[in-house]
């Protein structure tokens, strides 16, 4: 804005100092009605402004879509994500395992994220590695993210969902290649299997669930559940007023 704002302002004191009183110098064209010149100056500098802001917009837009694949000679490992009523499954398609509140990836690997909701609308978001992005029941949302180095990082859900919204958080644990295998070779050897019967016991509202793995998971279950072929969860009902509740009396 200062591009346009600046020029303007030295234009009005310029035009002043010129066309005062003293100046002999100056020509005031009283009769003058139409100049082709200052006309396209007029039209120009604003059409240019909204071109340059315009070609910022559009490139910056795409560049930092989400759903924008990352720029990487690896093959990106994918991960389904559902938000739940109080926790995150992640499950990881290619590998057959899935673990609830707890992300564990490659360092220097991108990350495909497809995401949704089998409850009401969340957020994802892991603020040291990038963008936030929303998780809907009935659609599939889409996110890249990558951790460069190995580290921990703090997850959690950014949109207010009922009573455990507060401990909806989880755990990011980027790690080398080698521990990423032996992580999910334990996974393997531990935990349930996640079918449409466990996941329909782990759909229900919990709070602060600790982190725990399953060592099988069907290969359709994600998209049962974009597709709601696996119906929703029942969504928060923690804390809500009784039937005896009156919103005169109070009780």
């Amino acid at each position: 804005m200062l591009a346009v704002v600046v020029p303007v302002i030295v234009a009005i004191l310029a035009f002043a100092w010129w066309y005062r009183a003293s100046n002999s110098k100056a020509r005031y064209l009283g009769d003058w009605a139409y100049s082709g010149r200052i006309e396209f100056i007029v039209w120009a500098i604003p059409a240019l402004v909204i071109m340059f802001l315009g070609g910022i917009a559009w490139i910056s837009s795409h560049d930092l879509d989400p759903a924008k694949a990352l720029p990487s000679k690896a093959r990106p490992l994918e991960v389904q994500v559902v938000s739940l009523d109080w926790k995150w499954l992640f499950i990881y398609p290619e590998q057959g395992v899935a673990s609830v509140n707890q992300l564990v990836v490659p360092a220097g690997v991108p990350v495909h994220f497809s995401l949704t909701s089998a409850s009401v609308m969340n957020a994802f978001f892991v603020p040291q590695l990038g963008t936030m992005i929303y998780t809907m029941n009935g659609m599939m949302t889409q996110l890249n993210l990558q951790a460069d180095e190995p580290g921990v990082f703090h997850g959690l859900s950014s949109q207010y969902s009922g009573d455990g919204f507060s401990g909806m958080a989880f755990e990011v644990r980027a790690v080398s290649s080698s521990d990423f295998d032996n992580w999910i070779a334990a996974a393997r050897r531990a935990g349930s299997e996640l079918d449409a019967q466990s996941y329909a016991m782990l759909a229900r509202q919990s709070a602060n669930v600790a982190p725990f793995t399953y060592r099988a998971v069907g290969p359709q279950l994600f998209n049962s559940i974009v597709t709601r072929e696996l119906p929703p969860g029942p969504g928060p009902d923690m804390g809500k007023p009784g039937a005896t509740v009156s919103p005169r009396t109070g009780g």
